[in-house]
């Protein structure tokens, strides 16, 4: 096994890791404030990436745009969804939430299969982006590079405007004390619309961005999303640094571990899950009891 090819690999890990991080990001946002886990994520993943091909086909709009306005729909959908139907069943047992965004994925799967068939289809790599880059150790393509750079720039300015602003201020504020930051004059309703709708549109960024690596399928989401909670789970539900850390570094020990010993592949991410939850049931980088509890 050659230093190349582990570079490859750790590289391989990388890009899945850029797309763990972004989703698990937007999870732990959505359940940091609302105690929801929201299993539309996959879904919305999925309907980012068909907005992408849609608008190409469609409207031909460029990659560079449907980075933009992709997410955006999405994000609008995530919010309609939250005004409509998540926002009633909030002052009941969380398990109503569960169940419903679970039934809404399904929902939304079966009427994109029932639309585009489940065969799935291609969408382009911007010529900008084609190509592959000697980085010396390893040659490697220049998208899924581009893929590392933006999902980690992506990451750092969510946790910093999450951590270190004055709206990430309110946001935690809301998480920890609802009542109390609205009698201070903030919308709590607004915002908690407003941040479930940023939580989503990461997953429809995330599928923008995957969509040139895969073929586009109304089953990509399903694909993703059970790794993409383990992730949040192994990383401490609601936070912001163990999604998007822990996103990385299981990418790239999944890849490593195919490598060393391809039959664990599919399960190394879900025995870490389960030796985390047996030595810390918070996760890595959680609190030891949920906030606001």
């Amino acid at each position: 096994m050659t230093l190349s090819y582990i570079a490859l690999q750790i590289f391989n890990g990388l890009v899945s890791g850029a797309f763990y991080a972004l989703l698990s990001l937007g999870l732990a946002i959505i359940f940091g404030m609302m105690r929801i886990v929201n299993f539309t994520h996959g879904a919305m993943y999925m309907l980012g990436a068909f907005a992408a091909y849609l608008g190409a086909q469609w409207l031909h709009l460029p990659f560079w745009w449907a980075l933009l306005f992709a997410p955006l729909a999405v994000g609008a959908l995530g919010m309609l969804l939250e005004r409509t139907l998540i926002r009633r069943l909030m002052p009941l047992d969380p398990l109503y939430n569960l169940l419903l965004t679970f039934g809404l994925a399904l929902v939304i799967e079966d009427f994109m299969k029932l639309w585009f068939g489940t065969q799935g289809t291609p969408y382009a790599i911007p010529p900008s982006l084609s190509g592959a880059w000697d980085l010396g150790i390893t040659i490697y393509p220049v998208y899924r590079l581009f893929v590392i750079a933006l999902s980690t720039i992506v990451c750092i300015g969510v946790w910093y405007a999450i951590e270190k602003t004055p709206l990430g201020a309110k946001i935690r504020a809301t998480t920890e004390n609802p009542a109390l930051t609205q009698a201070f004059g903030i919308n709590v309703s607004l915002l908690t619309t407003l941040t479930f709708g940023f939580g989503v549109a990461l997953a429809g960024l995330a599928g923008v961005l995957a969509a040139p690596t895969t073929n586009v399928t109304p089953t990509m989401g399903a694909d993703i999303i059970i790794t993409t909670f383990a992730v949040v789970v192994i990383g401490g539900m609601g936070s912001i640094k163990g999604s998007i850390i822990t996103g990385y570094l299981l990418g790239v020990l999944a890849a490593l571990g195919a490598v060393i010993y391809p039959p664990i592949a599919n399960t190394l991410i879900f025995l870490l899950m389960a030796v985390v939850l047996v030595v810390r049931p918070s996760g890595l980088f959680g609190a030891t009891e949920p906030a606001g509890r």
